[in-house]
C-alpha cells in the first residue's frame, strides 16, 4: 500500500477509523528536513504494508488537522493506534529509531 495523502476531509476516515496502526508524517514542501525524512517514510510504507498505514499530511494544505494535534514543528511523526495518538516523534531521526518506536504498536 503506498502512502495515503491526508487532508482535513479524509483524516477521520483514514486515521481515526483505521483498524491498523497509522503513522502520520506532518510535513511541508518548503521544509528541508521533511524532504530528508521522506525516503524513510516511503520505505516504511513498503516494509510494513498490511501492518501499518503510512500517511502524509501537508500542514499548509490541512491546517485543521495540524492544529488539532498541536503540530508546532515539522517534520513531526504521529503514531496512532485505535484512533488515538500514542507516540510523537519530532525532527529527523534515524530509521532504526522510528522502527523501534513502531514495534511497540504493531500486532
Amino acid at each position: 500500500m503506498p502512502e495515503v495523502i491526508l487532508n482535513d476531509n479524509n483524516f477521520e476516515q483514514e486515521v481515526i477509523k483505521s483498524d491498523i496502526p497509522v503513522l502520520v508524517d506532518f510535513w511541508a514542501p518548503w521544509c528541508a528536513p521533511c524532504m530528508m525524512i521522506a525516503p524513510v517514510i516511503e520505505e516504511l510504507a513498503q516494509e510494513y504494508e498490511g501492518q501499518l498505514k503510512v500517511c502524509r499530511l501537508n500542514v499548509d494544505e490541512a491546517p485543521q488537522a495540524a492544529s488539532r494535534f498541536q503540530i508546532m514543528a515539522i517534520p513531526s511523526l504521529l503514531i496512532f493506534k485505535e484512533g488515538q495518538p500514542v507516540e510523537k516523534i519530532v525532527g529527523v531521526i534515524p530509521k532504526e529509531r522510528i522502527v523501534s518506536k513502531l514495534q511497540a504498536y504493531l500486532g
